[in-house]
């Protein structure tokens, strides 16, 4: 599995029951970046990686784990 991947699951696993729009107007980042990101089609930026994580209260490297 390769990082993309492994993002993607950790995101959909951790966004939980919160749907795609709730989510992403939350971190702060477009639904469309979201749904890119949750189907390992785009590669994230440290910005909206950052956005991401301060929104799961979480590490990066809990991401890709």
């Amino acid at each position: 599995m390769n990082l993309p991947e492994k993002l993607a699951r950790n995101l959909r696993a951790r966004r939980g029951q919160q749907t795609q729009d709730v989510f992403a107007r939350k971190s702060g980042i477009s639904r469309a970046t979201l749904t890119r990101l949750e189907s390992a089609s785009q590669n994230t930026t440290l910005k909206t990686l950052d956005q991401i994580t301060k929104s799961l209260r979480c590490d990066e490297g809990n991401l890709f784990k």
